[in-house]
């Protein structure tokens, strides 16, 4: 035991003890890869561009060396930290550490210099404005924000410097009180509005986050609109500065009420906090921006009055393009992972079409702003909600309810609707979900529903042709029932494997929004 344990005077290393004796001087070959694992490299930041900067290689000192974890001859320590761009790696001097940069020895060259102080005021600002773990999708919506949020700020200074020469117009012989008081009346009625506008909104926020972003976004863009013609109407000024105020205050609303969604898409660590505090650093760097553009143009045009009148018409059309432009583009780059009958019903549709999972990023681009005018184009859409009792199918919706039991949690009928843009007769396929269904019952109903659809497809004319009578005969009943029976096997059989491959990509199962309408249900009565 003794032996085992003595070590040399003469020796340049030091052995594990708890090492196997036949392991301490066998030479071996590392493939690059390995060989950095090897080294126990403590790696922050990119690994690949980290390895390369130290100047491993893969067979350096290993056969020379018994104990592949401890110091070489250099003194050179096989851990390096990368942090604010920088590599340094760990020294032992032989009495203390000590941590060098990798290119500290390097000569000074003027363009280096130049580079790296570049590159050091880059990554601090980036540091500074963007958080550590994000999605891959993170910095485009960045870019696009920065677009949105420079030309908005630098519109809102110009209708503001509107509404102050409106106020010195229409009041130049009243008290500053009397301005001050209308000042004071639009902001009540502006936040009045919000107060209204984001009760009645409720469950949109969530379900229709995208659309009524945009459309806020229009609406506020259209307020400043109506700023930069108080100077032409100055007796007019309340009414507009309030009217203006209103649309503010509900763009402001659904800016807050959408704004944690949006973030936690982004936050692939947890870190909701920090993308939120980060997104606000954004926000007034930008606007700052906006400041300075409005100032330049006020200074380009501060010796000609009648340019200074005229820019606001001038810049403000060029404006509002580019920054709804820019929000149309931002919204896009945000990949919301929380499902959405709308979302699911994507999912839902690829999985029978292609037999595949589309992961966020996919299901974003199709689904898009989502407007109004974009709905119930597809033939046979499917709705979420309460039977109509006056409905054309009123006798196929009977005995669907008939055939129900205790076990079953929705129904599936047909119904004939008037769709709203172009308003025309419509037949789609309806799914009446029970009290108490969670969230496996909704996405059954909705692949079977879907599968319905395909098979209603596969034979539009008939279909069409058929349900266009109000009096259905027994034999397309029973072949109704008998597609509704086969969807739903179908249903059943893939609903494993779709919740698994769901999941996987890192949809958010625990619950799926819907709208107010989308959340009646009916109760079973067992008599």
């Amino acid at each position: 035991m003794h032996s085992s344990l003595y070590t040399p005077s003469n020796s340049r290393h030091l052995r594990n003890p708890w090492k196997p004796q036949e392991t301490q001087f066998k030479t071996q070959k590392f493939a690059p890869k390995k060989a950095e694992i090897g080294f126990g490299i403590c790696r922050i930041g990119t690994a690949n561009s980290l390895r390369t900067s130290v100047g491993y290689e893969s067979g350096e000192s290993v056969g020379k060396e018994p104990g592949r974890g401890w110091p070489v001859d250099s003194g050179r320590l096989p851990v390096a930290i990368q942090s604010s761009g920088r590599v340094s790696r760990y020294l032992w001097d032989g009495d203390s550490l000590q941590l060098v940069g990798v290119d500290g020895g390097a000569s000074f060259d003027s363009d280096d210099g130049l580079r790296d102080l570049f590159r050091v005021c880059s990554l601090a600002i980036r540091d500074f404005l963007i958080p550590k773990k994000v999605g891959e999708n993170y910095m485009d919506y960045v870019k696009w924000k920065c677009l949105h949020r420079v030309f908005s700020s630098a519109l809102q200074v110009l209708a503001t410097q509107a509404m102050f020469r409106a106020i010195g117009i229409g009041y130049s012989h009243s008290l500053p009180s009397a301005a001050a008081l209308n000042w004071v009346l639009k902001d009540g009625l502006g936040r009045l509005s919000r107060c209204i506008y984001t009760a009645s909104m409720a469950s949109a926020f969530d379900t229709n986050l995208k659309r009524v972003r945009f459309s806020t976004s229009v609406l506020f863009t259209l307020s400043i609109g109506v700023e930069l013609l108080t100077p032409a109407f100055p007796k007019c000024f309340l009414l507009l500065a309030s009217i203006a105020n209103i649309a503010k205050q509900i763009s402001l609303a659904c800016l807050l009420a959408t704004g944690t969604a949006v973030h936690r898409s982004f936050a692939i660590a947890d870190n909701l906090g920090e993308v939120s505090a980060k997104s606000q650093i954004q926000t007034v760097c930008f606007d700052n921006l906006g400041l300075v553009l409005a100032a330049l143009l006020n200074l380009l045009v501060k010796n000609n009055p009648r340019l200074q009148a005229g820019l606001p018409c001038v810049v403000y059309p060029i404006f509002s393009a580019i920054d709804l432009f820019g929000i149309y583009q931002e919204l896009k780059h945000v990949h919301l992972q929380t499902l959405t009958k709308d979302r699911l019903e994507i999912i839902l549709d690829t999985w029978v079409e292609s037999g595949y999972v589309p992961s966020p990023a996919e299901v974003s681009k199709l689904e898009g702003i989502d407007f109004p005018w974009s709905k119930g184009k597809e033939l046979w859409p499917i709705r979420i909600g309460c039977l109509d009792p006056k409905d054309l199918f009123s006798k196929l919706s009977m005995m669907a309810m008939q055939s129900l039991n205790s076990t079953d949690y929705y129904f599936i009928s047909l119904e004939m609707f008037y769709s709203s843009i172009p308003r025309r007769m419509q037949q789609g396929i309806l799914l009446c979900l029970r009290e108490g269904a969670g969230t496996s019952n909704v996405t059954m109903g909705l692949l079977q529903a879907c599968y319905i659809r395909k098979a209603l497809h596969l034979n539009k004319r008939r279909w069409e042709n058929i349900l266009e009578t109000s009096d259905l005969p027994d034999s397309v009943l029973n072949e109704w029932f008998k597609v509704l029976n086969e969807c739903k096997m179908r249903a059943q059989d893939d609903l494993c494997v779709l919740n698994e491959q769901i999941l996987g990509l890192g949809w958010s199962m625990k619950n799926i929004l819907l709208s107010a309408r989308e959340q009646t249900r009916y109760s079973f009565i067992d008599d």
